[in-house]
């Protein structure tokens, strides 16, 4: 690599220094292991974060008031929503992910224009936009040919930076919930230092995300949950289809090594493909949801509109939980060994509680776990972190 593991590491977005540190055997550290720094820290950005999550928990609510209509208005959909909860509690039950998750078997027509100048002077490198046409289809055939009308959600976008002596290794990230600028999460997750050393990257947009989101989307991401807790599995199930097809797309070009990181719903998407996708040498999560339904719980006002929603279609919580291990990585086993996992949290996170990733660090044999005081976007000591993802993954990368 170009640099060493000690390298330093100068986000453009300056944080705090407050060190955060690995899990014990026993996982997150209880308020009184802390210094009294780390907890005024993550008090304070546990606060800070209550504001986010509420002002989140609105968004998302206005995307499900249509679908809340539409139910009061037509009660006809009560059978529709409830026969959908139906078919993914049957394909959750069976835990197969290869049943819940078939791969593409059609390579993808992949057409690439250089992106802006702007993108090239932030790697300071080769920098192209890719694209392609998804053949996904909707798992729930009932569903298919609504899904199959969301044009622009139905092709494929990513940003790719490579270097120009051919495929190197190549780190892989999925951005969060509304987060999917390139520019963003380039410079969020220092992504010209991981270039510097030596990594191709790829930025891989999500479903209803960015280009994909629909001519009529009021904002980024709309599509998940516009359709009700039937698409939210759907759009799941897509953006680990369409993934795979990157990877595809990736091993055409002469590509061995492939890392995988994401953010928030990137990270759960991420841990969700480590138990799908044999292809990927290691897995980073971070701040990552595994169990949507008991996380939107504390998400005012949208736990309300669920709560309605529910009410109107008669659907119980029960059902609606058990529908959502569909996509749950807690789920299924993961294909990626133990020592190539590394789970991200922070301790002051109220959209992705900590408790949400120590779930999946038990599920997933107490693997490696890092944590540092901060919330859900303040990542606080974040050079910490991202020197531990570079020891982490240089073993199986280079």
């Amino acid at each position: 690599m170009a640099e060493t593991e000690s390298a330093p590491v100068d986000p453009p977005i300056p944080v705090p220094d407050v060190p955060g540190a690995d899990a014990t055997a026993r996982g997150l550290p209880r308020r009184r292991d802390l210094t009294l720094q780390q907890r005024m820290v993550v008090d304070a950005s546990a606060v800070a974060d209550l504001g986010l999550r509420t002002a989140v928990a609105s968004i998302v609510g206005a995307a499900m008031l249509p679908r809340l209509a539409g139910a009061a208005l037509h009660r006809n959909r009560m059978h529709d929503e409830d026969a959908a909860l139906g078919f993914y509690i049957d394909l959750a039950a069976q835990q197969d992910p290869l049943l819940s998750f078939p791969a593409p078997t059609v390579p993808p027509d992949v057409s690439t224009r250089p992106a802006n100048a702007l993108a090239s002077w932030v790697a300071h490198g080769s920098v192209h936009n890719i694209e392609f046409a998804s053949s996904f289809r909707a798992v729930n055939p009932a569903l298919r040919e609504q899904r199959g009308g969301y044009s622009r959600n139905n092709v494929v976008h990513a940003q790719h930076w490579v270097h120009g002596d051919g495929p190197r290794p190549t780190l892989c990230l999925i951005h969060g919930f509304m987060g999917s600028a390139y520019l963003f999460n380039g410079l969020f997750f220092s992504l010209p230092w991981f270039f510097k050393s030596g990594y191709d990257v790829l930025l891989y947009t999500l479903p209803f995300h960015g280009a994909r989101a629909e001519a009529n989307s009021p904002y980024s991401g709309y599509g998940y949950f516009a359709d009700g807790m039937a698409g939210f599995a759907e759009a799941m199930a897509q953006a680990v289809y369409d993934f795979r097809s990157v990877i595809d797309y990736l091993e055409h070009t002469g590509v061995d090594r492939i890392a995988l990181t994401g953010m928030s719903l990137g990270g759960y998407t991420s841990a969700l493909i480590a138990a799908v996708e044999p292809r990927i040498q290691a897995v980073i999560p971070n701040v990552p949801v595994v169990t949507p339904e008991a996380a939107f719980d504390d998400w005012f006002p949208a736990n309300m509109l669920v709560r309605l929603g529910n009410r109107l279609t008669g659907v119980d919580k029960t059902k609606s939980g058990a529908a959502t291990m569909f996509h749950s990585p807690l789920n299924y086993p993961p294909l990626v060994p133990k020592d190539r996992r590394l789970i991200i949290a922070g301790l002051g996170d109220k959209l992705a509680p900590p408790q949400q990733a120590e779930a999946l660090w038990r599920h997933w044999d107490r693997c490696a776990f890092h944590w540092f005081p901060g919330n859900h976007i303040l990542h606080v000591s974040q050079p910490d972190y991202l020197r531990r993802m570079t020891r982490f993954l240089r073993p199986f990368m280079f």
